[in-house]
């Protein structure tokens, strides 16, 4: 199998290298009508098949991976653009070369697309074949009744190319439920199953933490081949804010459910700023024509402004466009009874003091881009938790204000799974998950999810 993926990445580099060079050519012949490299455009191509060969493997992007998001992918493409493009002008510096920036430019940017096209085609037809039991890893699930979520989420996404050979378990309930679909074995068989079977990975579902017990696991998996995956309490307690500090000598596992103050947390910082900048620069004759179709289909100002919950109980202005009749905010109290959410915010698909424009604009999500005022002021984030109200929060439970040691954003990981579909707790649940497992990548992913969102006026 590992030998079968190693062949396959090598076939799967040199193609793209192949596409690499032709789109090089190809560019060079468009731009400077001529069929023959001059020394200087074919010294840099040599250059550029080293410098992708070390990106290519640095980023893994020969790697078919079973579980990628085409969002992820395309953020390490950027990346390898950004350094490959970098690297480049970094060599005709250094070697004095006379090759005219604007053929590098567009060189990188179409090999990109070139590249990018090529991978998530690969993606899409091992998809297509995973889901039809082709290039599969059989794997054993070790668990006890907590394991279900992770069957159910084994047999609903088929193209992850997971098939379960069997279950180990002594809880009756498991037993019971899957003794017709699966092989359920005890787990003092684990060993004769994993010498008799053909089984790829272990999956160590339990809820408890039994030392003895998963060491042994570790131990035979690893004498006989297999890999051993675990999920647990502890790990998902830990996520990735968990880290060995020392105080002295001695060492402390610690857990930490906010991200730190890393470099991470300053380019996002930066690209809040700079992406905000720029999208107020240049939607602003947008935005004029909007304030003018707001003006003209009922009265009362342009933008709304509101009294939101931010960064730790910090509050602030939060600006939208106005997309409620004048005075929307009076009429609240005596509607409170049509609340189709649960939990103390108040959500309404069909409210009447919505107008004929903001049924538009909030259709499209239109009516959140002010916000981006907000971004440069410092109160929000491009992406994290939404902004509660005051009166909302006086109502949280103790673990739902962690959702508050975060800054706030103009979207997230709720923007984009259904809104007002999914039930306060979920809500809420979904933005501690986008705290613990943050990254610039997640961002990346929420952002152009949210685009498309939009594109589809999806929003509510």
């Amino acid at each position: 199998m590992s030998t079968q993926k190693s062949l396959t990445n090598i076939l799967i580099t040199i193609a793209e290298l192949v596409i690499s060079v032709l789109m090089y050519f190809v560019v060079y012949v468009c731009m400077y009508h001529s069929w023959i490299l001059p020394r200087d455009f074919a010294f840099l191509c040599g250059c550029m098949i080293l410098l992708w060969v070390v990106l290519l493997k640095r980023l893994d992007l020969s790697k078919v991976y079973k579980i990628n998001p085409f969002s992820y992918i395309l953020l390490h493409y950027l990346t390898a653009l950004a350094c490959g493009l970098l690297g480049l002008i970094f060599i005709i510096f250094i070697f004095n070369l006379s090759i005219d920036r604007s053929f590098l430019f567009v060189f990188v940017a179409s090999d990109f697309l070139f590249l990018y096209c090529f991978i998530i085609s690969i993606y899409i037809y091992v998809k297509r074949k995973r889901a039809k039991g082709h290039y599969l890893s059989n794997i054993l699930v070790y668990g006890d009744k907590n394991v279900t979520a992770f069957i159910n989420k084994i047999e609903t996404n088929s193209f992850w190319g997971y098939k379960i050979k069997g279950i180990v378990s002594d809880d009756t309930e498991i037993i019971l439920k899957y003794e017709n679909i699966y092989p359920v074995y005890n787990p003092n068989e684990v060993q004769d199953c994993l010498v008799s079977q053909p089984i790829d990975e272990l999956y160590y579902c339990m809820s408890d933490i039994d030392k003895k017990r998963i060491s042994d696991l570790v131990y035979l998996c690893l004498e006989l081949g297999v890999t051993f995956r675990m999920s647990s309490q502890i790990m998902a307690m830990a996520h990735t804010k968990s880290e060995i500090y020392y105080l002295g000598e001695t060492p402390y596992f610690t857990f930490q459910n906010t991200p730190k103050q890393s470099v991470n947390m300053l380019l996002k910082l930066v690209f809040d700023k700079v992406f905000s900048f720029c999208v107020l620069l240049c939607l602003l004759p947008f935005f004029l024509i909007i304030a003018v179709c707001i003006k003209i289909d009922s009265k009362g100002p342009v933008f709304f402004s509101q009294k939101r919950v931010g960064l730790r109980g910090r509050e602030f202005k939060l600006y939208k466009f106005r997309s409620m009749c004048d005075g929307a905010e009076q009429m609240l109290e005596s509607m409170k009874n049509e609340n189709e959410q649960e939990g103390p915010v108040f959500k309404v698909k069909n409210d009447k003091r919505i107008t004929r424009v903001g049924k538009i604009i909030r259709r499209a999500s239109i009516d959140e881009l002010p916000q981006f005022f907000n971004v440069l002021k410092g109160d929000m984030s491009v992406v994290g938790p939404r902004p509660p109200l005051p009166d909302e929060v006086k109502q949280y439970k103790t673990w739902q204000n962690r959702r508050l040691s975060m800054k706030p954003g103009i979207t997230c990981i709720w923007q984009v799974s259904g809104r007002n579909k999914i039930p306060f707790e979920q809500w809420m649940k979904l933005d501690l998950q986008y705290i613990d497992t943050w990254s610039i990548g997640l961002d990346f992913m929420i952002i152009l999810k949210t685009i498309k969102t939009m594109v589809m006026r999806d929003g509510q």
